[in-house]
């Protein structure tokens, strides 16, 4: 394998070693499987390589994050990196990709479901680790909520109710389900509009 000459670079090489699957059946028969700690340890340190690189760049990025709900629940996720708080799923966009394609692909990556119809909420303008982020809000019912988690990244997933969110979520949860039809009015006690 080639020595990265890039932060860029050796951060796709990171990515890439954790997220190796098991190999499909072959007649191969010294097939190793990396182990989670390892694929889990990959993100820990891809993620301190990015911030140290955003604190340095200051550099403009945009990402989604996704509002699952499954009739009057909604899906909160604890990443294996970064910060460990309830949080929505989702993803930095890739360069030839359109923010819609990025949240698709997200959740196919970390849950192992395909959304197809996406709602736009907003999109919400931070400050995060020094980078200028852009972060392309959507909402999508599940009809089947049985997931398959990404353990490598993923930590835990659960769907909570609408009235019992953790104590405990990151920054951007409660803005993004104020702009989000998962908490309406009648959920946060308020009166619906006629």
């Amino acid at each position: 394998m080639d020595k990265p000459r890039s932060l860029r670079a050796a951060v796709a090489m990171i990515t890439a070693i954790s997220r190796l699957e098991p190999p499909p059946a072959t007649a191969y028969a010294g097939s190793v499987q990396i182990p989670l700690a390892l694929r889990r340890q990959a993100y820990r340190v891809a993620h301190h390589l990015l911030r140290a690189w955003w604190f340095v760049r200051r550099p403009d990025h945009e990402g989604v994050k996704c509002v699952l709900n499954d009739a009057d629940r909604v899906l909160l996720v604890r990443h294996t990196y970064g910060d460990r708080r309830w949080d929505l799923p989702g993803g930095s966009v890739r360069r030839s990709e359109v923010a819609q394609e990025t949240a698709t692909r997200e959740m196919e990556e970390e849950l192992g479901i395909r959304v197809e119809h996406w709602y736009y909420l907003c999109d919400l303008l931070a400050l995060s680790y020094s980078c200028h982020d852009t972060l392309h809000c959507f909402q999508a019912e599940v009809d089947d909520p049985a997931l398959t988690l990404n353990r490598a990244e993923l930590q835990a997933a659960r769907w909570f109710p609408e009235r019992e969110l953790p104590a405990e979520v990151g920054r951007h949860v409660r803005p993004i389900l104020a702009r989000s039809f998962v908490l309406r009015p009648s959920v946060r006690g308020e009166q619906a509009d006629a």
